[in-house]
């Protein structure tokens, strides 16, 4: 083991974290390559765009399910064969999905595919928090950073491109070459640090068995539930009943038994805990907008699939741009400034794409975005690396684990919280200006003849024209109010997002930020 250690401390850094960012770009790509998609899979494969979206939810809830048992699998098996092992499971189930011949071997193998992926993030995250030292675990983290932020962005793009240009098959096949890359690099490259041995102890299977019904439950509600009206479904208070026992049962497993799957005393590290929380909301706003933009292109501005995926381009500009910077910031700067500095700006972003309207050009929507995407680089990289500064290292696979987890489950509730609200507050604006539209209103009726005059002009009758004239209205009425949602959506995420600034007070200042001196 010593050996291996020596060894694995001769390699740069940097090719290890090349090493590792293949297999996590590869996976988080796979989260939103498949949305575009979904219209084409239906279609191939004779199903309803309804039943096609089990290909996304048997995914995400496989992902979930494993993400917050890596570190126990890391420990159990080995870093290194976990992740050549999940690796190999993620190549192979990608290439099994686009070989699928129906929908149902499709979302089998989606399954397979989700928790395969569900080990690649912690364990790519804990590989480079350990192989750089503490004063360059910021460049280190906006490296990493640029795959989690950027690959969502242009998953979208991707998917309508090789779906337009290709087959709905092909966003599947990218995966081999990449994994196959990924394989042969950790092989070369990556070792297990002494730490990182088989425990005596036995397996939790209980422990594995609750997590998997809670959460695996908890996923289903997140996705479905805007679908099925919430709690006005049997199937989705089902769900609840069973992930609140689930979860319950869990936490309560994990506290008291004597080899826990997961160690919940990490979170007795206040600035770790308080981390966790606002990576959670960060993936809250995130996922949340990121839901939200291409709906509004395409559904009021008229932008094609491909058009709104490369419209929403530049925020993964801003986030390349400064990720490299932040990293370098580090270093000389408390993480705790820079976040709250990153914070700020992406409530700005927010509050300002909720100020554009149905007349808003590319450059309205471009420089929101911009400056998005460089304040989710200012948030991002100083709060991985604050919130993992007080971990040791052997805790950190286990840390990392539910960090990525809950990240995950703050995207899915912010996905469902913005579409729900984005629905509620759409059939209140409807309601709204419904009301001002009466003939009993001058303006009213003066626009409603004026439309029966144009529609009679053109061959109609006056009744016809009259009933023609009062659906333009009707339409204008619901493109409005959908506005109107939007932006009030876009406003919420922006209070979100301000509302976590007080956290900043429960961290702790990093005692690795100076040159790498440690701060007591």
């Amino acid at each position: 083991m010593p050996g291996a250690l020596q060894e694995h401390r001769e390699i740069n850094p940097w090719v290890i974290a090349v090493a590792v960012m293949f297999a996590t770009f590869m996976e988080v790509l796979d989260t939103t390559v498949v949305n575009v998609s979904l219209p084409h899979i239906a279609g191939s494969l004779s199903a309803s765009v309804d039943e096609a979206s089990w290909a996304l939810t048997s995914y995400l809830v496989a992902n979930a399910i494993i993400l917050p048992i890596t570190g126990w699998l890391s420990n159990y098996f080995g870093r290194k064969r976990t992740l050549i092992a999940a690796v190999f499971g993620f190549t192979s189930a990608s290439v099994l999905c686009g070989l699928a011949p129906n929908l149902g071997a499709l979302v089998f193998f989606r399954v397979l595919q989700g928790a395969s992926g569900g080990c690649l993030q912690p364990i790519s995250q804990a590989v480079m928090l350990e192989a750089f030292p503490p004063r360059d675990r910021g460049k280190a983290m906006a490296f990493w950073g640029l795959g989690i932020v950027v690959a969502p962005m242009l998953g979208p793009v991707l998917g309508g491109w090789l779906t337009d240009t290709y087959s709905w098959r092909w966003i599947f096949y990218i995966n081999v070459p990449v994994g196959l890359i990924s394989i042969i690099m950790t092989r070369l490259f990556i070792f297990d640090p002494p730490y990182i041995r088989r425990t005596a102890g036995g397996i939790d299977y209980w422990g594995i068995g609750m997590l998997a019904v809670g959460v695996g439950a908890l996923q289903v509600i997140l996705d479905k539930g805007q679908e099925d009206d919430w709690f006005g479904s049997h199937f989705i208070v089902t769900l609840t009943v069973i992930a609140v026992v689930g979860l319950a049962l869990f936490l309560i497993r994990e506290l008291t038994a004597r080899d826990p799957v997961v160690h919940m005393a990490v979170f007795k590290k206040r600035t770790y805990s308080a981390g966790v929380f606002l990576m959670t909301v960060l993936g809250f706003v995130l996922y949340g907008s990121m839901v939200l933009l291409p709906l509004m292109l395409q559904e009021l501005l008229g932008y094609s699939a491909l058009n709104a995926g490369v419209a929403m381009a530049p925020r993964g500009l801003g986030s390349f741009l400064m990720m490299p910077i932040v990293g370098t910031v580090l270093s000389k700067l408390d993480p705790r400034k820079v976040l709250a500095v990153g914070i700020v700006g992406g409530a700005w972003s927010l509050y300002a794409l909720g100020k554009i309207n149905l007349n808003a050009g590319y450059w309205d929507i471009f420089w929101p975005q911009f400056i998005q995407g460089a304040a989710l680089g200012l948030v991002f990289v100083p709060l991985t690396t604050a919130t993992m500064d007080p971990i040791p290292n052997q805790e950190m696979g286990n840390a990392t684990s539910m960090f990525n987890l809950m990240r995950n489950l703050g995207g899915s509730v912010g996905i469902a919280a913005s579409t729900t609200f984005l629905a509620r507050r759409e059939q209140l604006h409807i309601n709204v200006l419904g009301e001002h539209v009466t003939p009993l209103s001058l303006k009213v009726y003066m626009y409603l003849h004026g439309l029966q005059s144009v529609m009679m002009a053109h061959g109609s009758s006056a009744v016809h024209g009259l009933h023609q004239a009062y659906g333009a209205i009707w339409g204008m009425v619901q493109q409005q109010a959908s506005m109107q949602a939007f932006i009030d959506t876009f406003y919420a995420l922006a209070i979100v997002f301000l509302l976590v600034l007080p956290l900043l007070l429960v961290m702790k200042k990093p005692r690795h930020h100076r040159g790498g001196v440690a701060m007591h």
